[in-house]
């Protein structure tokens, strides 16, 4: 599932592309990936034609464009969740066609250049919607939009569908010490509270046992028991490999994650733990070892990384 970095790497992408444009057409070809729209909203095709992007924000795996306010209504935001497989691809309208798109909006530039941002998924687990905007909890912006934009009508506003998702390490307004206070109250292996979009969003598997690795801690530790500098350290760690994961551009073992051009992420050759079952530890020679964990699987080394008594 694309995390934090592959999100961003489309969202930097999106606001160099489509920002400023203005949706021309919707064509709809799998109303499948629309199973997220609240119909309150209204209908997804009318609401969104001849809407114009404002920008393109982030919060952890979240991804919303903000859309130009009509009279008497509330700030309304188009709102792309990758899911397991899902991509967004920005193409001319010459460009042959990518399998498995499902959702295709046509976008006119500013410079008066046309174009189609293509929603493409296999599985269908993402999806695109419409939601309205609420104000943020502590009056900071929504999200991470890449340039300091001012007197905007959407810019301390969050969706309702994104309202309840914690803020990542690299947001600006990111509270690490509400975080350490939120890890002494967690029992829970450290890696499972890593991965609650509720504490902090934007970590998924790779990043987490990314991070652990870095930080010498076993996925397993209860989150309670480990020391404030150990915590911090981590979160020093989180920080980092998602910060040098968004300048490669993100994490890709297959054709499943793409920028908006359809490349590739290349941080995978930068990966300590993540993946490398059997190979040798960087840090000390022993074998990474992956253990089967919520269904998927945690990467560790089991020399560096010990369950210690709690």
């Amino acid at each position: 599932m694309p995390e934090l970095p592959e999100v961003e790497t489309v969202r930097a992408g999106l606001q160099e592309t489509v920002s400023g444009a203005k949706v021309t057409r919707v064509e709809i070809l799998d109303s499948r990936s629309l199973r997220r729209h609240p119909a309150n909203v209204g209908d997804f095709v009318e609401t969104l034609t001849s809407r114009t992007i404002q920008a393109a924000v982030r919060r952890g795996k979240f991804l919303w464009l903000p859309l130009n306010q009509k009279k008497s209504e509330p700030q309304l935001a188009l709102i792309g969740h990758l899911g397991m497989s899902g991509q967004i691809l920005v193409r001319t309208p010459d460009y042959e066609e990518d399998p498995l798109t499902r959702i295709i909006v046509h976008l006119k530039a500013q410079d008066g250049l046309k174009y189609q941002m293509r929603f493409v998924d296999q599985r269908i687990f993402g999806s695109l919607a419409i939601d309205v905007m609420e104000d943020t909890e502590d009056g900071n912006p929504g999200g991470f939009s890449g340039e300091e934009i001012i007197n905007s009508t959407w810019l301390n506003k969050i969706p309702n569908q994104v309202a309840h998702i914690s803020r990542d390490p690299l947001d600006p307004a990111f509270n690490e010490e509400a975080i350490l206070k939120l890890f002494k109250k967690k029992q829970s292996g450290i890696k499972r509270v890593l991965l609650d979009q509720g504490v902090l969003s934007g970590i998924g598997n790779i990043y987490a046992d990314e991070s652990l690795w870095l930080a010498k801690i076993h996925y397993d530790q209860p989150a309670n028991s480990i020391s404030r500098i150990k915590a911090k350290e981590l979160l020093a760690h989180v920080t980092q490999v998602l910060a040098k994961a968004v300048v490669a551009g993100g994490t890709s073992f297959d054709e499943q994650y793409k920028n908006i051009n359809g490349e590739s992420g290349y941080f995978s050759i930068s990966l300590n733990a993540y993946g490398l079952t059997g190979l040798p530890c960087k840090r000390c020679g022993r074998a990474i070892q992956r253990d089967n964990w919520m269904n998927r699987g945690s990467h560790f080394c089991p020399k560096c990384q010990k369950l210690k008594a709690s």
